[in-house]
């Protein structure tokens, strides 16, 4: 019973954690990532029709749609350099995304009267030493001219460059933290060249709205030529390799459990040893192999039940201390949180329940079969 308890136990916190970290990691993507993407298939940009943009604005469910730039620049800041991702975006980009929640310094604002403002990745602000105090602290911007002949004798001729001040930085996670810079999609119009064209669209759709059907909507019109993808398609792999970590959990945790059941085959054979005078009396007064066998299988599910209805208890427990008083800590200091997020599905639940009783029934079946035949063996002596 004891080695149930700390089956059922650890597998259910450990699930817990699992679900936790998802659920972070996934807030921290989502703060970022839009809930549709629309990109070309054949190519790296394109001009949004006009009638395409304003029938996906007025389809139900849908909040707000946000064209945008993205390409590698280099960018310099005083005597550093760096190369990332100059991403532009419109007006409507704050309400596509929730990276405004996700600032690290500074604010969230890319235009102002006149002025136009750059918000970097924490990665691409701490390779860059921006001194956000230094008014006359700009970053200089280098993109490629497109369709640039090979032969210009001055390199600086084959670039376009422009200067935008940084105004603050966003940190959700690193593989967007050390990639991206934000800038207004006037300035990457500029900087690129694409006066009409973009990379991508940008979705975002209203609380509530099942993305399921709006993402058919989307297909529908704007064509095949397009590529729609929601945010469990945009990280494809990461939620993957979320999935396979938790199962791969799931299956060593399983097996230590199995081990722990043979307490219970130890227990159950040792108890038919004992009882075979019980045994052979009951056999004596009409008792068939059946019954014999279902007195000590029941006996093996129920130390399974009271086991796993005990560890589902603690972990219960446990659980709700954690998410109330955090009480175990992540060590460092560098994350975005200080202490393990846990999280409770009932679907853990069931899972784990089933995987104790069916393991405890198998347990089971082999000492009570045993006292079935042992019986036989009783009666011919």
């Amino acid at each position: 019973m004891a080695g149930i308890f700390v089956g059922s136990l650890g597998l259910i916190l450990v699930l817990s954690v699992f679900n936790g970290f998802e659920g972070l990691v996934i807030s921290l993507y989502n703060s970022f990532n839009p809930d549709f993407t629309i990109t070309i298939q054949e190519g790296k940009s394109f001009s949004p029709d006009s009638s395409v943009l304003t029938k996906l604005k007025s389809l139900n469910g849908i909040r707000a749609v946000s064209e945008v730039i993205e390409e590698n620049g280099l960018l310099t800041y005083g005597d550093r350099q760096y190369i990332a991702t100059v991403k532009g975006v419109d007006d409507n980009y704050g309400m596509i995304t929730g990276i405004d929640s996700a600032m690290y310094n500074g604010i969230f604002m890319l235009q102002r009267a006149n002025e136009e403002f750059a918000v970097l990745g924490a990665g691409v602000e701490q390779s860059l030493g921006v001194n956000y105090e230094d008014p006359f602290g700009f970053i200089t911007v280098y993109i490629p001219k497109k369709g640039t002949s090979t032969t210009i004798l001055n390199p600086t001729d084959a670039f376009n460059r422009d200067l935008i001040k940084p105004i603050g930085s966003f940190a959700i996670q690193s593989e967007f933290d050390i990639k991206y810079m934000i800038v207004p999609i006037a300035f990457a119009r500029r900087i690129t060249g694409d006066t009409k064209e973009v990379s991508s669209l940008e979705v975002a759709l209203k609380d509530g709205v099942k993305s399921e059907s709006v993402q058919k909507q989307i297909e529908s019109v704007v064509g095949e030529k397009f590529i729609v993808k929601n945010r469990l398609q945009q990280n494809e792999t990461l939620y993957k390799i979320m999935r396979t970590e938790k199962w791969a959990v799931y299956a060593i945790l399983t097996f230590i459990l199995i081990v722990a059941a043979f307490n219970i085959i130890g227990s159950l054979s040792m108890l038919v040893i004992e009882k075979k005078k019980d045994i052979s009396i009951l056999k004596t007064m009409g008792a068939g192999e059946q019954l014999i066998r279902r007195i000590f299988l029941s006996e093996g599910i129920l130390l399974s039940l009271i086991g796993c209805i005990c560890g589902f208890a603690m972990a219960v427990l446990i659980i709700v201390l954690q998410q109330r008083f955090a009480l175990l800590k992540i060590g460092g200091g560098s994350f975005v949180i200080d202490a393990y997020p846990v999280l409770m599905k009932p679907g853990d639940f069931i899972l784990v329940f089933l995987t104790v009783m069916i393991i405890g029934l198998v347990a089971a079946w082999f000492p009570s079969s045993k006292a079935a035949r042992s019986i036989i063996e009783l009666v011919k002596e």
